[in-house]
């Protein structure tokens, strides 16, 4: 027997339930109406569940709304396994728990943000990386995969990017990279010449902004920091924010998802810290190619 679920208000898993069901109805060419219709509930229902809004979700009812979508077995599973978290503001999405472990949230996440905030002390940030230094990281990570796996992953990690060079409304990147993410070599030096000039190029873009925090900056608040994303979704009126903004914290077994506002905050305070203690970004980027000169050289 399925159990409804309770909800006080549009948490982050309901919220990213939502996006797929909207994307898996266009897709699948029915109306909201006839959707609903099918589906023998309200079009107010349907809505509301397409938003995140809905105040109880059944598990017989998103699965009804995958068959009828079409969706294959693992994504519906996952949809389902997001309509099963509990109503928090900080969650911990641990990977193979309720939700399938090859099914990611944060992409989805991510792709809707016209924002995003990175602190990362050691690696050069996932939408600033060049093909070369993820496929020398993911072949790392999965080495048990075949090549063409890692190709395949390096292909969706580009595909990701595209939210950063897109043409109309691409999102705001603001970022804050660790002096040893430079000179920490990625395979070989020449990948890393590379992906400094890259770093560099991409910097130069209205729309992102890239900082470097030197190491004798020490530890700016007193703290050392771990990598963190803040992903903002923009205000329908002054003050109020589309949706609430979300931290992301990456780990070896599951990730953090951090809603609170509280919480937030803290974090962006703790970059605003972070930020006025790095390099300008005029300064930054001439560090990245000074040290891609150096990289090439060997030196």
């Amino acid at each position: 027997m399925t159990q409804p679920i309770s909800d006080a208000g549009s948490t982050l898993p309901r919220r990213q339930l939502g996006r797929y069901l909207l994307e898996w109805r266009t897709r699948a060419g029915y109306t909201q109406a006839k959707a609903a219709q099918l589906l023998e509930m309200g079009a107010t229902s349907l809505a509301r569940l397409e938003k995140g809004e809905n105040s109880r979700i059944k598990t017989r009812d998103i699965q009804a709304v995958c068959d009828l979508y079409g969706l294959p077995e693992d994504l519906a599973a996952a949809l389902v396994g997001l309509a099963k978290q509990a109503n928090v503001k900080n969650w911990w999405h641990q990977y193979g728990d309720l939700i399938p472990k090859d099914f990611d949230v944060y992409v989805g996440l991510e792709a809707a943000a016209t924002k995003i905030v990175t602190y990362q002390p050691d690696l050069v940030p996932g939408l600033l990386q060049i093909a070369d230094y993820d496929r020398s990281l993911v072949s790392q990570i999965w080495p048990d995969d075949s090549p063409e796996e890692w190709q395949r992953r390096v292909q969706l990690k580009m595909q990701r990017q595209k939210i950063v060079t897109r043409k109309t409304q691409p999102v705001m990147l603001d970022v804050v990279v660790g002096e040893a993410a430079l000179h920490r070599v990625v395979d070989n030096r020449t990948i890393m010449a590379t992906q400094l000039r890259h770093l560099a190029d991409r910097s130069a873009q209205d729309n992102v902004e890239v900082r470097v925090l030197r190491s004798a900056a020490g530890f700016p608040g007193g703290i050392s920091m771990p990598p963190f994303v803040v992903l903002q979704y923009g205000e329908s009126a002054p003050g109020e924010p589309v949706e609430p903004p979300v931290v992301f914290l990456e780990g070896i077994v599951g990730n953090m998802y951090i809603e609170d506002a509280d919480d937030v905050a803290s974090f962006l305070r703790s970059y605003d810290r972070l930020r006025g203690a790095a390099l300008d970004s005029s300064s930054s980027r001439q560090l990245f190619r000074q040290l891609a000169r150096e990289h090439e050289s060997g030196h």
